[in-house]
């Protein structure tokens, strides 16, 4: 690209790879590899007397990029900041352009919703300039996350552990958790009984199951002696049938998604975390290569909380859903969702960006994950474009002295949109009643059976990462652009464990929380946290000035710091051990999760007397290739992640490869990808196995062939040779050889 005249700044190397394949020779497109400056890491990086200014330093694992980037940007006519269109990705934009000093007329900011040839070309024609209310939000939103983060920080270390961080909005989320486990054990289940007849049509063939429902109004049996009398009171009656209504009933589809809802459905649907949702959604949407077509962002911009869709998708969609299910499966006209009050909605909603690439079409090029995701995204945008299901639906009350019984009965009349999606549920949906039989009203039944059952009601139920995340955006904590990450982050703190589904807190979740209910109640207050998103919405907008947010924020803050810290003055806050199932072997106690120098271990909480340790391992995806077993990860003496077979030496299987919850299609074994992070494929193996994919074909570092290597490999010896090892190591060049 010698003639290039434009340059074109993306993050990613795959987003700059699909961009460069729709724009012509004279625009070279370069990745930034994210952000290339940042606040340091070692101090706080806020002059706060001076009026909240940042101190952003050039990240010094990017100096090769900034150098490659600053030569790029010199010889080009024009620069292009093409960063993700949102307030991060404006940031980003901005930072480039200080950083590598571009004046403005050669400086132009461009966004793409999808990337499609159609829209790149499009937004390359007509660019704009850097939005600084955008930049302004969210350097208010690092910034207000820095200062909570060093001032606070430290205070934890010397009250509870050391080690620990607090973040603003992070520790509203643990709160929630924690609030959750207190109602469960705050709960006091009340009783309540279910009453259930088998009915018999007198002189006809066919029985019915019928619920007791009350009198005159629907009453709860609350105690035995309820249902004994009601009992007494059908004993050996007939009970009559006196109405019966049916009526078809219409059930829309879901809206297509937002960033919540897809973190949502993919943890039900898929059992994806919201993190591995968003890298996955990223890769669908920077690009992948598709055989026969090159090249190709599949979905439109993931971070999004508008429900908004282009008339062009919704064409394509009744195009496609007439053609594929027949015109009676179509909507009949756009199905144009309102979005909820309160949201940017700066884009559309998550959808396919090319609504004919079905993902049978396409399977063969993605990965696993990157299918089973684009799927669940292509199903819900095409059915929201469906027409509604009907139900035909039949409710049926029996009557026996002054007691109604109902039954009921729905099944599906026409699947419009169910033909292609349906939406998951955080509830376990209760199982559908049997048919009826052709009822009409006056007709007679006897009991042939009758079952009563004592209930009682349950605690709320506790979070999955999708709840949270659903409470999050309900309550205005976070944006869509940080779900993910807090959700992530307070398992990583270790504030929250995840076990099985459900989030619960850990017993240093709730020692932290405690200390902020008492003495920073602002931060961790829903309702204050919610207020100060809106106000950084309200900067985004134009309408406040960040600097003054940040000033609003920090003089109650200060003050809640200076008020802690004499509060707590010789104060030691102790974390109550998090007891364990497993059992010492030596002196039957349960044994306790400690903290050593290398992480987490078991630890008899007999100690001194009982010293007996046990190293923590997890449980993984998949089964033994060799023997079937469960297959665990550990860590070598170095910390390096393996994976083995819980048997161990009897078994003796150990890779450095990852299990996944994949099965090969072809012999059904585990497949296994590359550690590391990326967009890596599951392979086989399985070496007898027609998908074997040898250990030299799986992406690893080629290591060099014994002709190529055997100068350097020899030892350098002390006399001749000195000079010629002193030569080798200058080329190897590390900071120490140089000091040396």
């Amino acid at each position: 690209m010698a003639n290039a005249t434009n340059l074109v700044i993306v993050e990613s190397p795959s987003k700059a790879k699909t961009i460069g394949k729709y724009l012509g020779p004279q625009y070279t497109v370069k990745a930034s590899m994210g952000h290339l400056r940042d606040l340091p890491k070692s101090t706080m990086g806020v002059d706060i007397e001076g009026g909240f200014i940042p101190e952003y330093l050039p990240l010094e694992n990017k100096s090769e990029v900034i150098e490659d980037l600053r030569k790029s940007a010199k010889k080009a006519e024009r620069v292009f900041l093409a960063t993700d269109p949102d307030r991060e990705g404006e940031a980003i934009s901005w930072h480039l352009k200080e950083l590598l000093e571009l004046p403005d007329q050669k400086t132009s900011r461009v966004t793409f919703n999808e990337i499609t040839k159609k829209v790149v070309e499009e937004s390359i024609a007509h660019p704009r300039d850097i939005d600084y209310s955008l930049v302004d939000a969210q350097q208010a939103r690092r910034l207000l996350d820095r200062i909570v983060g060093y001032q606070l920080s430290p205070l934890l270390w010397k009250k509870v552990r050391r080690g620990l961080s607090a973040g603003r909005v992070q520790s509203v989320a643990t709160r929630l958790v924690v609030d959750r486990e207190n109602e469960i054990r705050a709960f006091q289940p009340k009783e309540y009984w279910a009453l259930e007849v088998l009915l018999q049509r007198n002189g006809k063939p066919g029985m019915f199951n019928a619920k007791y429902y009350g009198t005159t109004r629907k009453v709860e049996l609350e105690n035995e002696e309820q249902v004994n009398r009601v009992l007494q009171d059908i004993e050996g009656k007939d009970f009559t049938v006196t109405s019966v209504k049916q009526a078809d009933k219409k059930r829309s589809s879901a809206p297509p998604f937002t960033t919540s809802t897809l973190q949502q459905e993919a943890s039900r649907k898929l059992n994806m975390t919201p993190k591995r949702t968003m890298s996955i959604a990223q890769q669908l949407y920077e690009g992948i290569d598709v055989e026969g077509e090159g090249t190709l962002g599949l979905i439109t911009y993931m971070r999004t909380d508008s429900l908004r869709l282009s008339n062009e998708a919704m064409d394509a969609a009744a195009h496609f859903i007439k053609n594929r299910y027949g015109a009676p499966y179509y909507y009949g006209k756009h199905h144009v969702f309102k979005t909820k009050s309160g949201a940017q909605d700066a884009h559309e909603a998550i959808r396919p960006t090319h609504v004919e690439l079905d993902p049978e079409k396409i399977r063969k090029s993605l990965t696993g994950d990157q299918y089973r995701l684009y799927k669940l995204i292509w199903s819900r945008f095409l059915a929201s474009q469906m027409a509604d299901a009907v139900y035909d639906t039949v409710a049926i009350d029996t009557k026996c002295a002054q007691h109604t019984f109902r039954s009921t009965n729905q099944s599906v009349k026409f699947s419009g949109f169910l033909a292609v999606y349906e939406e998951g549920r955080d509830e376990e949906v209760a199982q559908e009643d049997s048919p009826l039989p052709d009822l009409q009203v006056g007709e007679s039944a006897c009991c042939v059976d009758l079952k009563k059952e004592q209930r009682f009601t349950q605690p709320p139920a506790r979070y999955t990462e999708a709840t949270l995340v659903k409470a999050m955006e309900e309550k205005g904590v976070g944006r869509p652009s940080t779900y993910a990450g807090i959700v992530s982050t307070i398992q990583e703190r270790e504030y929250v464990n995840k076990s099985g589904k459900l989030l619960m807190p850990t017993p240093l979740g709730e020692v932290v929380t405690g200390l902020m209910l008492e003495r920073f109640n602002d931060i961790i207050d829903v309702e204050f946290t919610a207020n100060m998103e809106n106000r950084l919405d309200e900067v985004e907008a134009g309408k406040q000035n960040w600097k003054a947010v940040l000033a609003d924020f920090y003089k109650g803050f200060h003050q809640e710091m200076l008020e802690a810290e004499k509060a707590l003055e010789g104060t030691r806050l102790k974390v109550p051990d998090e007891v364990t199932e497993e059992i010492c072997e030596v002196c039957g106690r349960n044994m306790v999760v400690r903290i050593g120098r290398f992480g987490k271990f078991l630890a008899c909480p007999g100690f001194p007397e009982c010293t007996n340790t046990k190293p923590i391992v997890e449980k993984m995806p998949g089964r033994c290739p060799k023997c079937g077993s469960t297959i665990l990860k550990r860590k070598s003496k170095k910390g390096y992640a393996y994976y083995g077979c819980e048997r161990g030496a009897e078994c003796g299987f150990m890779t450095w490869d990852v299990p996944t919850a994949e099965d090969c299609p072809t012999c059904g074994q585990t497949m296994f990808k590359k550690a590391g992070k990326g967009r890596n494929k599951p392979f086989c193996v399985n070496e007898q196995c027609a998908n074997f994919l040898p250990e030299d074909q799986r992406g690893y570092y080629k290591k060099k062939t014994t002709a190529e290597s055997e100068e350097p490999q020899k030892p350098a010896k002390k006399t001749a040779g000195k000079a010629a090892g002193k030569t080798a190591a200058k080329k190897k060049t590390t900071k120490k050889t140089s000091k040396k």
